[in-house]
């Protein structure tokens, strides 16, 4: 192989295979999705082709990086420190937790536990509709301590989504409360609408209020919620089945704009 090596890597839903030198650098790449490989030298470009030559699944451009876009730029110009596309879903309950561990031997399970369940088990499911030009970002910090769980954001939209551990559980809505079980019922909607309203202040775009309860037995709703979609876990899928109302140029300006830390700071 001429001393190169490929190695597979996969972030937000994209699928590379970068070609290195015995040294670590990177010659060039291959992006699955727009079946390109991008020489960052040409000067090696047979042998580069035939590092790929096992992973090429029908025919591929060949060429230079393509310029980057004003998009692409400002991720770039991001500092990691700043940058909230890494988060994953639960990142402040993982946090929380590691910070400041329920008793080894609590008879009850923390239900700090059972949020984080509820939101990875969401954000598991929103991370799925990546590859049908959506992306999703996890645990987003409004300032006074309030968080949007995840905010989803594609060809159908935006929408901030709250999830709730509803697992084994008859929830009962009458628009704005909602009752878990026996629990008495609480104002959630009013939370969820005002955590969607603060990302649409963020993002000077609409933003649609979520609330996903995950394992429901049972799901009634007596007062129809405001401008609130509810669904399950298994309804999340059905995202990316509603009508496109975003570019996808619009759909990565929105997401490059919603993973900059300082885009949340004024809201």
């Amino acid at each position: 192989m001429n001393g190169l090596r490929v190695v597979p890597t996969r972030r937000h839903g994209r699928e590379r295979l970068y070609v290195r030198l015995a040294d670590g650098s990177d010659i060039a790449w291959y992006d699955r999705e727009s079946a390109r490989v991008n020489l960052i030298g040409d000067d090696r470009r047979e042998d580069v082709l035939k590092a790929l030559g096992p992973f090429l699944t029908g025919p591929v451009t060949v060429g230079p990086p393509p310029v980057p876009t004003p998009v692409e730029l400002a991720r770039l110009s991001l500092h990691p420190d700043d940058d909230l596309a890494p988060n994953r879903p639960g990142e402040a309950l993982v946090i929380d937790l590691d910070r400041d561990p329920p008793p080894a031997h609590r008879l009850r399970t923390d239900p700090r536990r059972h949020a984080l369940t509820a939101e990875q088990t969401v954000g598991e499911a929103l991370d799925r509709l990546d590859g049908a030009g959506w992306h999703t970002l996890h645990s987003v910090a409004l300032p006074g301590g309030d968080r949007v769980h995840h905010l989803a954001i594609g060809p159908a939209g935006l929408f901030a989504v709250h999830a709730v551990y509803a697992r084994r559980q008859r929830v009962r809505i009458a628009d704005p409360m909602v009752a878990l079980g026996r629990r008495t019922p609480e104002p959630l909607l009013r939370r969820v609408r005002a955590e969607a309203d603060r990302a649409s202040h963020a993002l000077t775009a609409e933003v649609h209020p979520v609330l996903a309860l995950v394992g429901p037995t049972d799901v009634s709703v007596t007062a129809p919620p405001r401008a609130t979609r509810i669904l399950t876990d298994a309804d999340l899928p059905g995202l990316a089945r509603l009508g496109g109302v975003l570019k996808p140029a619009d759909v990565e300006a929105l997401h490059a704009m919603a993973r900059d830390r300082g885009t949340w700071a004024r809201v």
